[in-house]
């Protein structure tokens, strides 16, 4: 782990702020974050990129030590649309008008949604541990709302989800790290407290509500929309999954992640990883290594 050698940001929107980290030097690659992490994720992946790409790897809106916009009663601002305009915007004034992106869990959605809403703007996209927002919902059934509770607890109306967040937020990160990670690995003290301290957050705990509120309403109308319309992603795509999680057999009967990405993409490729849904923090060479390979090989 590099962070030492990683230069710090925090970079303005005009809507908010943004924290980041930005390590080695060539073409931009984002690196987008999911639920509960922040940025910390990447602590091992990124210096293993930094020597091919500048690796840029922020906070989303609302998570870690990034601002949190005040919200309206539809979650507008903590939709994957407006999360990919911040990174539009930190891109751009970090030197980046094109770029590459790789999102898990959360960060992928703001990632499939920045291929989807700036095209002109992606070179290549790389999605870990997802399939699309209105693919999940739509799909839904008893495995979702047993095993990933915060789509359907954490988009509860105001102020009940927040309060359990903040009443006990070291339960959520071992939630976590026991039942969606790899029994025998869990996440190291520092990095646990880094993830345990905004969600003690009154402002952090309520973004994060609306984040997941966002993506039970709006984000599924965008994914709709673009279903309707027939938008389907450009460039080339990348998808990882867990070999010990649920994308590696729920969608079988469907051809597994693969084939649903594939009737969102026009070229779609990808593998399972192993270890659980944490597997860029459990098997950070495996997953810089198929990344590497994914966002350096030229053209198409």
């Amino acid at each position: 782990m590099l962070l030492d050698s990683s230069r710090t940001l925090e970079i303005s929107t005009g809507v908010t702020t943004i924290f980041l980290r930005k390590l080695g030097t060539g073409p931009g690659l984002l690196l987008l974050h999911g639920f509960p992490e922040t940025h910390l994720m990447w602590r091992d992946v990124a210096p293993l990129l930094a020597a091919n790409f500048t690796v840029v790897y922020p906070d989303l809106r609302g998570y870690g030590g990034s601002g949190c916009p005040v919200s309206d009663p539809m979650h507008t601002p903590y939709t994957k649309r407006a999360m990919a305009e911040d990174m539009v915007s930190v891109m751009e004034q970090l030197g980046f008008s094109r770029f590459s992106v790789a999102g898990h869990d959360r960060g992928g959605r703001v990632a499939y949604r920045l291929a989807l809403d700036h095209p002109d703007r992606i070179d290549k996209l790389a999605v870990l541990d997802i399939i699309p927002i209105g693919e999940a919902w739509d799909r839904a059934d008893r495995q979702l709302a047993t095993s990933f509770w915060p789509w359907s607890l954490l988009s509860q109306p105001a102020p009940f989800p927040e309060q359990l967040i903040a009443g006990a937020p070291e339960a959520i990160i071992e939630d976590a790290a026991t039942h969606w990670g790899s029994p025998d690995v869990v996440f190291p003290p520092f990095i646990r407290a880094a993830y345990v301290e905004p969600l003690r957050d009154p402002a952090h705990a309520h973004a994060i509500c609306e984040e997941f509120r966002a993506a039970a309403t709006l984000d599924y109308e965008h994914d709709h929309e673009d279903m309707v319309h027939g938008r389907r992603i450009d460039c080339p795509v990348l998808v990882l999954w867990s070999a010990d999680n649920a994308l590696d057999n729920w969608y079988d009967p469907v051809g597994g992640p693969l084939a649903i990405w594939r009737g969102w993409a026009n070229d779609v490729r990808g593998q399972a990883i192993r270890g659980g849904h944490f597997f860029p923090e459990e098997a950070p060479e495996e997953t810089a290594e198929a990344l590497k390979l994914f966002f350096s090989a030229g053209g198409a």
